[in-house]
């Protein structure tokens, strides 16, 4: 989580001014956004993979069932990087963006944080049947984040 959380916040933050201005009058806001997201996706789902591999080397594999983590760690790396890109985007318009960032990302995090524990802690048990009501809840989460970034990042993107 930590460790999103810094790989995610230079999206936004670490952007010139004149390199957004420049942005703005080619692209629109959704493709800036959009195109943020997947790449914080795809950064996150290798360091979440990563992370799994240094872990199972060094403590070795607990995972009782390794599909069901797959895709908790793929739907929870997308969940975190389109929530921490959305939070970038807010806390760079601010003077003091990565402590802005770090406190307003934690509140956000706690539904997301709570079923991506169940399902992980589901994952290493091995129960012997998915529970897709909390699959269901982690991909509704990923979609409302996703449009609620969609649809307002073009008000945050004027200013």
């Amino acid at each position: 989580m930590f460790a999103s959380i810094n790989a995610v916040a230079k999206s936004f933050i670490s952007e010139t001014r004149g390199k957004l201005l420049y942005l703005y009058t080619l692209v629109s806001p959704q493709a800036v956004i959009l195109s943020k997201i997947i790449y914080n996706s795809i950064l996150l789902i290798v360091l979440s993979s990563l992370c799994l591999f240094v872990y199972t080397l060094f403590v070795g594999n607990i995972i009782q069932d390794i599909q069901l983590f797959f895709v908790t760690l793929l739907l929870g790396s997308f969940g975190f990087s389109s929530l921490l890109t959305m939070v970038s985007a807010i806390a760079s318009k601010s003077s003091n963006n990565f402590t802005l960032m770090a406190i307003l990302s934690f509140p956000i995090m706690i539904p997301l944080l709570m079923v991506l524990l169940k399902l992980s802690k589901n994952a290493i048990d091995g129960l012997e049947h998915w529970d897709y009501n909390y699959l269901l809840v982690l991909l509704f989460l990923n979609v409302i984040i996703v449009a609620l970034s969609y649809l307002l990042f073009r008000y945050l993107w004027r200013d």
